[in-house]
């Protein structure tokens, strides 16, 4: 499973707002690794600069030099619509003269085909293939006069899973979709204010938690302060893999800080799937706490099985096909000292295509675990994301179509246990109404169609110019 995007913005006179933005970028790495990009205005224009490339890859002293202003937004991408390319790297500018944005978006647009057609029929054109594009010129094609209602009309217009930074020259909007499925939050800093995807970006900077930006809310940043924009939601759909799986472990969401939920995570699964063994080990570095919490809980020792080269990925030098046989031992080496005859009990977060976790069973065996039990801590993945996850399509979902015992035959393991729903919801602690888990029940949000592309934008005429 892919990560989702990340977003940024700070509005801070007087601040060196692109490099604040650099470091909460930095803070962000974990939710896209494809592309980063900042955008600032200095009240007379906007400009952007974004590479394809880790934020440290992307930016240099010379680039940051250039970004001048007093507003900054920033995006860490990890594709959902629209392919990787520079093409769709953001935050993107759209627009002319005085009717000119930034945006940057984490989701995914569900009816972004649809307002594609439509407003390339009115004369917008496109320069990109990603959903990012078609929100920013819907706004622009707003017949309203004022920003705020410039995104409202959007919003009112938009299906899907969208939190937003926007900036015009003289403001930064924060905004987020009916459902709330992405985080965002509000942060203060010495002049300013920040928004961001997490509560981590903020503690890099400095900056101080305020609250969180509501479903369905618009707030407003410039020199007369901080506005609220609000109306009347419904469901609620905060993803549950925020907690699980996206968010850092360090990072407050809903008033619940994620590194005790996720050893809450295992602890559950020890009153689920009690187990005879000897060594506990999360898979690094995602189900880390949800180990600790496991061991704590049957009494286990815990120790470590396997350690992560975190930068495998990181690179755009291709492996020959020697290196690309090793598979999964690129990204994981066992430690056989710590494995030899032992029964190991292995925490990991999902299984998704079933494609990793055999390898780590066979790697944990090859090096001398006489037993591997995993558990899981999310329930059994038997249905696509289509709200900003880069998931797996239906066919492809290991759970989908096998049952646990055949999946437990698969991946080699010797037992196979999920953690419950309900088990996860107390791990939580938060009421289960206000969470999306359509990857697991099937019940979306909103209706989907169920084999969408992620690429069909890509094959959309263009429009005229406008």
């Amino acid at each position: 499973m892919h990560e989702s995007c990340g977003v940024f913005g700070v509005y801070a006179p007087n601040e060196d707002v692109a490099r604040l933005t650099f470091f909460g970028l930095f803070a962000l790495q974990h939710r896209g690794q494809e592309s980063a990009g900042i955008a600032t205005t200095d009240g007379k224009r906007l400009q952007v600069y974004a590479k394809m490339g880790l934020v440290s890859q992307v930016f240099s002293e010379d680039s940051l030099s250039q970004l001048t202003g007093d507003i900054a937004i920033g995006h860490n991408r990890y594709s959902t619509r629209g392919s990787s390319r520079v093409t769709n790297v953001q935050p993107i500018v759209v627009g002319k003269g005085s009717n000119t944005i930034a945006i940057a978006h984490n989701g995914n647009i569900i009816n972004a085909e649809h307002l594609c057609a439509e407003l390339s029929d009115q004369g917008y054109t496109f320069k990109t293939s990603t959903d990012t594009e078609v929100i920013a010129n819907l706004i622009l094609s707003s017949p309203e006069k004022e920003w705020v209602n410039k995104i409202r009309y959007a919003m009112h217009r938009l299906q899907g899973v969208y939190s937003l930074v926007i900036m015009t020259n003289h403001t930064l909007f924060a905004v987020r979709d009916p459902f709330g499925v992405r985080p965002l939050c509000l942060g203060a800093i010495d002049n300013g204010w920040v928004v961001a995807s997490e509560s981590c970006a903020l503690d890099h900077i400095g900056a101080s938690f305020v609250r969180e930006i509501e479903p369905g809310e618009i707030v407003s940043i410039n020199e007369n302060g901080v506005d609220s924009y609000r109306e009347e939601v419904g469901r609620r759909a905060l993803c549950i893999f925020e907690y699980i799986y996206f968010a850092r472990p360090d990072s407050v969401i809903n008033g619940r800080l994620l590194y005790p939920a996720r050893q809450a995570m295992g602890a559950g699964l020890v009153e689920e799937y009690p187990v005879d063994a000897d060594l506990v080990m999360g898979v690094p570095d995602s189900a880390t706490a949800a180990g600790a919490g496991y061991a704590f809980k049957s009494g286990i020792p815990l120790g470590e099985g396997l350690i992560r080269n975190r930068y495998v990925g990181r690179t755009f030098i291709e492996p020959d096909q020697r290196i690309r046989d090793l598979g999964v031992k690129l990204k994981f080496n066992p430690l056989p000292q710590m494995l030899d005859g032992k029964r190991v009990v292995v925490i990991d977060d999902s299984i998704v295509r079933g494609t990793t976790t055999p390898e780590v069973v066979r790697l944990l065996k090859k090096a001398g675990a006489k037993e591997v039990h995993m558990r899981i801590c999310a329930p059994p993945l038997r249905y696509p994301c289509f709200f900003g996850v880069d998931m797996a399509t239906y066919r492809e979902l290991i759970a989908a179509h096998k049952t646990i015992a055949e999946v437990r035959d698969f991946i080699g393991a010797d037992s196979l246990g999920y953690l419950s729903i309900d088990g996860l919801i107390k791990a939580v602690a938060l009421p289960k109404n206000i969470f999306c888990m359509a990857c697991f029940t099937g019940d979306y949000p909103i209706p989907v169609q169920l084999e969408m592309e992620k690429l069909a934008l890509e094959t959309m005429p263009p429009g005229p110019s406008k």
